[in-house]
């Protein structure tokens, strides 16, 4: 069975070795058939302490790492400063 993979913002890197990331989702309303921001936080392993508050993050499903990691990162998506990326 494929892992999930889930792109999201980390909001925290308060933990050793743990970021939180919030995951955006737009989902259409029931009744209103309107679309609404819908958002996750998941505690994701960090092994480096590389990343900080800001960074877009690609995670990805992995073993339990503890009793609420569940999602390692994977990928971490260049600046979005302008600056040419290469």
């Amino acid at each position: 069975m494929p892992r999930r993979v889930l792109q999201g913002t980390v909001v925290s890197d308060k933990g050793d070795k743990t970021i939180i990331v919030r995951v955006d989702r737009r989902v259409m309303h029931p009744l209103y058939k309107k679309y609404i921001n819908r958002s996750k936080r998941y505690a994701v392993h960090d092994e480096t302490n590389r990343y900080k508050v800001g960074d877009l993050v690609r995670i990805q499903e992995c073993r339990p790492i503890s009793r609420t990691k569940r999602f390692e990162v994977v990928w971490e998506a260049p600046a979005a400063s302008g600056a040419p990326v290469s």
